[in-house]
């Protein structure tokens, strides 16, 4: 089968590769989909650079990708969620990566069942941004009422933030350039600010939560956002304490800054580092089939042009998904 490999660490270009290895074997518990799309990411693009290979340790060649959408063709033995045919949607786990291929093998459990009212192209963007943003929001208890600011909200994981947040009842301000104002709109953005002519500083004030997207300066600054005893949570900053701890790091110290913000504002500060769950993502498909979150893609590139679409993703100019179309 066809697949798109990382056949070595550095820029896109010279470090992607289409080639052809033995479709995958299955275990008890896993399912074989044949892929019809397949939604990118930039901790794909981060992964090609070798930026994350201390975090993430790469065997190359490997093949690229975590989103998939497609058709349910083979099913282990063990596997009662599903039959064969079914149109499904998954974010595959680290162990499994691979997605930018004709055939993908996974674990059944982080599998959904695709809305019927989406394409196979649409529910391709959903599962890495909708995890994303459910397990960070959530880990800070987002509620109704919540005033939320949420950064970069015409990127992927913004767009569909937005969404999940307003469905949670929460106020949401956000932040974007010039070109995307109206779009962002749309999505149900209650404050929709232009970076390019306002300062988000003097307008997004006394948060209960800031949905950090974008680390460094934006992460320490959120804490003179939010309210006394707000909520960072954050996809891109230094490691909490309990995270630290989840993730082997059992001598870790919070950055000294860091922690006397948290003081300072009686802060409950938050880093999510996305997990895989099928039980989310069948409580996001309820969400689509009732159109409280719809996908947002940007544009749509053919297999043979995967390479071209991962260099247009790593422009940082895309608004929404950005999806490789495999049927």
């Amino acid at each position: 089968m066809k697949v798109l490999q990382i056949i070595k660490y550095g820029e896109l270009k010279d470090s992607l590769s289409i080639n052809e290895i033995e479709k995958p074997s299955i275990m008890p518990t896993d399912i074989l989909i044949e892929t019809k799309a397949a939604g990118l990411n930039p901790i794909d693009y981060k992964m090609v650079s070798g930026a994350l290979k201390d975090m993430v340790p790469l065997s190359l060649s490997c093949t690229i990708g975590f989103d998939v959408s497609g058709v349910i063709v083979e099913k282990g033995a063990e596997v009662t969620k599903f039959e064969l045919g079914d149109a499904v949607y998954t974010r595959v786990p680290q162990q499994q990566m691979g997605t930018l291929a004709e055939y993908v093998a996974v674990e059944s459990s982080v599998v959904s069942k695709k809305p019927d009212n989406i394409s196979f192209v649409e529910a391709a963007g959903l599962p890495l941004v909708g995890l994303t943003s459910i397990q960070a929001l959530e880990r800070v208890g987002i509620k109704k009422g919540d005033k939320v600011l949420i950064h970069a909200g015409s990127g992927g994981v913004g767009t569909f933030a937005i969404q999940y947040a307003k469905a949670k009842g929460a106020f949401v301000y956000t932040t974007t350039s010039t070109t995307n104002v109206d779009m962002v709109k749309a999505l149900g953005a209650d404050r929709v600010i232009d970076y390019k002519t306002e300062d988000y500083k003097t307008i997004a004030k006394d948060l209960d939560i800031v949905f950090d997207t974008l680390g460094d300066n934006y992460t320490l600054e959120a804490f003179k956002l939010i309210k006394e005893g707000g909520k960072v949570t954050t996809i891109v900053g230094p490691p909490d304490k309990e995270t630290a701890i989840n993730m082997g790091m059992s001598d870790y110290v919070l950055p000294e800054e860091l922690a006397k913000l948290i003081s300072e504002k009686s802060a409950i500060y938050k880093l999510s580092w996305m997990q895989p769950n099928g039980e989310q993502l069948d409580k996001l498909s309820v969400m689509v089939k009732d159109k409280k979150i719809k996908p947002v893609v940007d544009r749509v590139f053919s297999f043979e042009d995967s390479i071209e679409a991962y260099l247009y993703l790593s422009t940082g100019r895309a608004k929404g998904k950005v999806i490789v179309n495999l049927s």
